[in-house]
């Protein structure tokens, strides 16, 4: 073991992602210096994920890998969404935590570190009621010619189904000078994308009580960077896209015609008791009039199956939307429920085997939904941010603006370039997900 080292195991989202970077800037301020290998780590950092029941058991077992695997002498520190939450449980059921922070103050990493190494025993730093961003440090993250710049944290909605208010608190939206200087320094460095994220983009400065936000903000960032070809919005909130928004998705060449906007589902009856939006036909004419108005326009949405209200009926509603909306990009969660949130009382009537056989339909759908719309991709040229490589089959993967990194499809092309490079494809074959063709 090398002493002044750390080791940082980030799961879950890009915003959990992000929030890794910085603590890894806060330790490297202190001294201390990243290591590859967790064996030789000093402090050992597992930045967790407790959004989901599959997402918190993989934070457990790998707490549980490492709390077994260490030596007397290193340092487990367990931080992130799992630690904010379940603060007590984890204390209890993993004795080899040596300290804990949350997801609200990320600077309290720095006094964990000196107090451990005085051989002091912390146990957690927690229970802030707002978020706070350590001052200075970059909100990014980068991977290979794509990168994450988170703009707010937090959520100020009520969604039933969902635990991240009692885990992030209320929505806090970083200054925009901030923000405009993430957005240097990824230019700076070279980016090809910057993907703008939050729980809600959309609500970006409303806790400042600012209208059209992110509106305004993005009139100020995109000047700032014009070497940065793609600009993406992650993810927007339905009834939140303003006409000004979509005037500037349609006439700027960096901001991507790509909407996320997660719907969750389509009964009005349904999205009432998520304590969602329930206007299906704003959802209806908004993307209508983005689709006249933004021809290339990419709409990806995400939808939740086995709440406890919904019914055969409600399903087949639902069913029917996505037949009728076409959605280029889609993905499908099975409901369960969550300690905390509002839908805990209501229960878990939908059996297991129901939720998945409603998943597995509606993406059998959409399957040969979007097989069908991308048949008209075939021919066109498109622009490639090459994610990876194969030198000796001369072939190269990577995204057009049609996917977000991680999220959606991907294309493998015949040609030669390197990571990080934008290059144009002609496509020349389709699959439900990826596309195929070669560099032009």
């Amino acid at each position: 073991m090398k002493r002044n080292t750390f080791h940082l195991i980030s799961l879950g989202c890009a915003k959990n992602l992000v929030d890794s970077n910085v603590l890894a800037q806060l330790l490297e301020a202190e001294g201390l210096t990243y290591s590859q290998s967790p064996e030789q780590a000093e402090f050992v950092l597992v930045n967790t994920c407790g959004f989901i029941h599959d997402a918190r058991q993989e934070s457990l077992d790998t707490i549980r890998d490492f709390a077994g695997l260490k030596n007397t002498r290193q340092k487990l520190i367990v931080t992130g969404c799992l630690s904010e939450r379940w603060r007590d449980n984890l204390l209890q059921a993993q004795p080899g935590i040596d300290g804990l922070i949350g997801t609200r103050r990320l600077e309290d990493i720095i006094p964990l570190v000196r107090s451990l190494k005085k051989g002091v025993t912390v146990g957690a730093y927690l229970g802030y009621p707002e978020l706070q961003y350590a001052p200075g440090a970059s909100y990014t993250t980068i991977q290979g010619g794509s990168s994450y710049l988170k703009i707010a944290d937090g959520c100020h909605r009520s969604c039933a189904f969902c635990a991240i208010p009692g885990i992030k608190g209320s929505l806090v939206s970083r200054p925009v000078e901030d923000v405009l200087n993430d957005a240097r320094f990824l230019q700076e460095v070279g980016v090809n994308e910057i993907n703008l994220i939050a729980q809600d983009v959309t609500a970006y400065a409303a806790d400042r009580g600012e209208k059209d936000g992110l509106y305004h903000l993005l009139r100020k960032l995109l000047p700032e960077v014009p070497e940065v070809p793609w600009l993406r919005l992650l993810y927007t909130y339905p009834g939140m896209i303003s006409d000004n928004l979509i005037e500037l998705m349609a006439t700027s060449d960096q901001l991507l015609p790509y909407l996320d906007i997660p719907l969750q589902h389509a009964s009005p009856d349904v999205l009432k008791s998520m304590r969602r939006p329930s206007d299906i036909d704003w959802v209806r004419r908004t993307i209508q009039t983005m689709r006249d108005r933004i021809p290339a326009l990419v709409v990806r949405t995400t939808l939740i199956v086995g709440f406890p209200t919904e019914t055969e009926k409600s399903f087949e509603e639902l069913y029917q939307f996505v037949g009728e909306m076409q959605f280029d990009n889609l993905g499908v969660f099975t409901y369960s429920p969550e300690v905390g949130t509002f839908a805990e009382n209501l229960g878990d009537p939908v059996s297991t085997q129901v939720k998945e056989a409603r998943r597995e339909k509606l993406m059998e759908l959409q399957s040969r939904l979007a097989l069908q719309k991308k048949q008209s991709l075939v021919g066109q040229t498109l622009d490639l941010l090459v994610e990876g490589v194969d030198e000796e089959q001369a072939v190269i993967i990577g995204r057009t603006y049609r996917d977000a990194p991680e999220i959606d499809g991907l294309v493998v092309a015949n040609g030669r370039a390197e990571v990080g490079d934008m290059t144009s494809v002609v496509i020349e074959g389709v699959g439900p997900y990826d596309l195929f063709g070669s560099q032009a």
